[in-house]
């Protein structure tokens, strides 16, 4: 599903420029950066508690295409963290349901479903014109399939977690040799627990804040603002930040075969 926008140039328009008049006043974003924005495709896996904030302030910030995939629908126990969703929603796709409300808030920029769940099978299509892709999924198979075709095209990777009170937020540049990724992190195990928002619970607002740090992380890829690969935790409860530093696994069964 495509929702068509006002893509006919790639200069800003006059309702644009007023539209984005606080980001260009910055130093750090300005005319320049906004089309750059404008011009960027970003997909989004996963609509759920961690793209419901990613994609309110992708649209919102002016991001040119967004591409939103996701095979699940709207439940009850859903609107307590997944802020893009509504009562009237519910029984819905999630992609489409989430596509409709981001037109709604800027109907300047490029809407793309797809209502499938992401695999190996059809990652190269689904993700074939990102420049950038949001991991935020909740299941490792997903996580895993997202990793190694980013691993393979050299695409940036942008992961995020959120379980009880804990998040997580990564960020891999596969465009340096000497990147890790996910799989350098977390090793693929059959035997490693299912355990998810439906089993072990999430505070709401948690969702909103990793989600939005994935967004914003986006924005420092796309405006030259990333230095380098980045791994943070946050504690909900305390408010505490922590920044770990990552390295290659050579043995790395995800990305150890990949210069």
């Amino acid at each position: 599903m495509r929702m068509p926008a006002n893509m006919q140039t790639q200069q800003l328009s006059d309702k644009e420029t007023l539209r984005y008049s606080r980001h260009i006043l910055l130093d750090e974003v300005g005319l320049e950066g906004q089309l750059t924005l404008k011009r960027s495709t970003v997909a989004v896996v996963g609509a759920g508690g961690l793209g419901s904030p990613a994609l309110l302030y992708l649209a919102a910030a002016g991001i040119g295409s967004l591409i939103l995939i996701d095979d699940d629908v709207v439940e009850l126990s859903n609107l307590q963290r997944q802020v893009l969703y509504k009562v009237n929603h519910l029984g819905q796709n999630k992609v489409r349901a989430a596509g409709k409300v981001l037109v709604s808030l800027n109907n300047q920029i490029n809407i793309i479903t797809h209502t499938q769940k992401l695999d190996d099978t059809n990652s190269a299509l689904l993700l074939k014109n990102a420049d950038i892709v949001l991991d935020c999924s909740d299941n490792f198979s997903t996580r895993y399939a997202v990793n190694r075709y980013c691993i393979a095209n050299n695409t940036s990777l942008i992961t995020g977690a959120a379980l009880a009170t804990q998040g997580q937020l990564m960020g891999f540049d596969f465009r340096q040799s000497d990147s890790p990724c996910y799989g350098c992190v977390f090793p693929q195990s059959s035997d490693a627990p299912v355990i998810n928002c439906s089993n072990a619970g999430v505070i709401s607002p948690l969702l909103g804040i990793v989600g939005s740090m994935q967004a914003q992380l986006t924005l420092n890829m796309l405006l030259g603002h990333f230095k380098g690969n980045v791994f943070i935790t946050f504690d909900a409860l305390s408010l505490k930040q922590q920044h770990f530093k990552m390295t290659k696994d050579l043995a790395c069964k995800e990305c150890g075969g990949y210069e």
